[in-house]
């Protein structure tokens, strides 16, 4: 399989392609989530190729364990609602943020401004939509005023922030290293351990895969560069595995076996094993190195990577919007059927974040390019060397 990429692609492409194909994936994997590739088989009759209904049928509003959630028919989940809300956080700043930020920001807009929940089919507070993990934030910023930088000490950890991080790999476009660093702070409000380290990574491997001229493996190597502990073995084991394979299919299980001495959660996705979502050095997370598994597989194209994590099944709605948020951005199209029945399905403007974040990532650009002049002409004032102009 050749990459279909369009690697020149300008910013503001990659960043609809990345924020976009996040969202489509996320819709896709809701309705498989939580099972495993051989159950998916045996309920849809073959493997998911597109947009499906939910696993219940017209019973998700009582059917345990999804019910109330209408996860299913294009719907997005929790992942791209608040990819979607660090976005507007962004846009109220219009600069870098931090952990405080998302403290001042993030935290008041899923308290308190009322928003249209797919999965609910009504408007509600994104409080009342999100996971525990992700209550968290509010339980431990709004009522128990502890330090934004510190907040996530205590939480399960879990995918739950990395799962958002797309923006931030985004302001960061080529800067993996920055992109790594400023999700690191972030995070610290809501995740601690191999969680946020995850989000780090996945920031840093969106940034990378904006970088013109970026290929599958490039992301991959600028990951492994700054990933640390159980986060970096795991994406270095499941890629060595990734790379032998050309089709999703035959990667769903190997992959599977290669990130299962990383992941602390157990064979049974529904039943955690006891030692499941604590803090380690030695661990990490499953969603973040299996998406980037996908990637390699699938050499880049949109499709063939979400379809492989929608497929791979366990945490597939968070798999998907990862692997669909990097190969977005490494310029791969969002199939237009896919994104329109998103849309439409979830009464959400996808592109209408993407243009926001297009303009504000401009606008922090030439924030950094002023403050680096500034910095230059302070140092050469100190004997170093003179500004390049």
């Amino acid at each position: 399989m050749q990459p279909k990429t369009h690697q020149n692609a300008p910013l503001d492409e990659r960043i609809a392609g990345a924020l976009v194909g996040a969202a489509v994936g996320d819709a896709l994997g809701g309705p498989v989530e939580g099972y495993s590739p051989e159950q998916i088989l045996e309920r849809h009759g073959g493997r998911v190729h597109g947009v499906v209904g939910p696993w219940h049928g017209d019973d998700w509003r009582t059917a345990r364990p999804l019910a109330p959630y209408h996860k299913g028919d294009g719907h997005v989940t929790d992942d791209t609602l608040m990819t979607h809300a660090l976005v507007r956080v962004y846009a109220r700043v219009r600069d870098h943020l931090d952990a405080y930020a998302i403290a001042d920001h993030l935290v008041p807009d899923l308290m308190t401004e009322p928003r249209w929940i797919p999965e609910l089919e009504s408007e509600a507070l994104p409080l009342q939509r999100i996971f525990l993990a992700e209550k968290w934030l509010v339980t431990r910023i709004h009522y128990g005023h502890a330090d934004p930088r510190e907040a996530g000490t205590g939480n399960i950890v879990n995918c739950g922030a990395a799962m958002y991080m797309a923006p931030v790999g985004l302001i960061n476009a080529a800067d993996p290293r920055a992109a790594y660093a400023e999700a690191l702070d972030i995070a610290g409000a809501h995740q601690s351990s191999y969680g946020r380290e995850a989000a780090g990574v996945l920031a840093a491997a969106v940034a990378a895969a904006c970088t013109p001229g970026a290929t599958p493996d490039s992301v991959v190597s600028a990951c492994l560069a700054l990933a640390k502990d159980g986060t970096r073995a795991a994406i270095e084991r499941v890629c060595e595995e990734a790379a032998r394979h050309t089709d999703f299919e035959s990667a769903l299980r190997p992959l599977r076996e290669a990130v299962t001495p990383y992941d602390t959660v157990g064979p049974d996705y529904r039943a955690p094993s006891l030692g499941a979502r604590r803090p380690s050095r030695l661990h990490a997370i499953e969603e973040l190195p299996v998406a980037l598994g996908m990637l390699l597989v699938a050499r880049g194209d949109y499709r063939h990577a979400v379809l492989g994590a929608v497929n791979y099944g366990r945490d597939c709605d968070s798999i998907a919007t990862m692997a669909g948020a990097v190969a977005g951005a490494l310029g791969s199209p969002v199939p237009e059927e896919w994104a329109k029945t998103v849309a439409e399905a979830s009464r959400l403007d996808l592109w209408e974040p993407a243009a926001t974040l297009t303009a504000v990532t401009r606008e922090i650009f030439d924030r950094d390019v002023a403050r680096r002049r500034t910095h230059e002409q302070a140092f050469a004032s100190l004997g170093g060397p003179a500004c390049s102009g």
